[in-house]
């Protein structure tokens, strides 16, 4: 672990952070730290900056009650810049906004995003903004019945591809199975976070699992 001390600080005593939720990896501000603000960060684990303009340490979250909790905090090569991963428990933006950065310069026409985040949103929209002839808005209309069937039978696609050992099919079936569990979790009311949380718990387990199994 590097010592605040190894960090470069520029000729004002900043150092730039950049803030990233570390459930949906998406940057949510950019921000600056001085020698006071990173170590109060590193004490109360929560993000603490040094505000340019109004000349102050400020604790994110203080007066909103947006508090960002810190989870990891990584320097690049030249150790003049931070990565700080956090648990966001609200918008990062004095906007409201989720993230800083939401006004698009540029959009590639030959090549495009993808994330789960943003599949579930627009899986979202489907059920918020019913499309006429949008498969995914049908599935809604049905119900959760309908939902639960393809998701059934979606599970069996799989395993008749991986039990035949067909790479290219077994693939195509499984983003089938978690485009409609997807179509589920949106009609149950179960987000992205929801998960990664529980697996995030899982891998805790399973890590003191395995401690306590080398100590015997």
């Amino acid at each position: 672990m590097l010592n605040i001390d190894e960090l470069k600080f520029d000729e004002k005593g900043l150092i730039p952070a950049i803030v990233v939720d570390a459930f949906t990896k998406q940057v949510l501000t950019l921000a600056y730290m001085n020698k006071e603000s990173l170590q109060i960060s590193l004490e109360k684990e929560l993000t603490c900056f040094w505000s340019r303009s109004r000349k102050e340490l400020w604790l994110k979250g203080e007066t909103s009650g947006n508090y960002q909790h810190i989870v990891s905090m990584t320097a690049d090569c030249d150790k003049d810049a931070l990565v700080v991963v956090v648990e966001p428990e609200g918008p990062a933006c004095h906007l409201g906004t989720y993230s800083c950065f939401a006004n698009p310069v540029f959009q590639s026409e030959k090549r495009s995003e993808f994330s789960y985040p943003m599949l579930l949103e627009l899986i979202r929209g489907r059920k918020t903004n019913p499309q006429e002839g949008s498969y995914t808005s049908y599935l809604f209309e049905k119900g959760l019945d309908k939902i639960l069937k393809k998701v059934g039978e979606e599970s069996t696609e799989v395993i008749i591809a991986a039990h035949a050992k067909n790479k290219r099919e077994t693939v195509y079936e499984i983003c089938d199975l978690i485009y409609h569990v997807m179509v589920l979790m949106v009609e149950a009311g179960i987000s992205l976070k929801d998960l990664l949380v529980e697996l995030a718990s899982r891998r805790i387990i399973d890590h003191k699992i395995k401690q306590e199994s080398s100590c015997k």
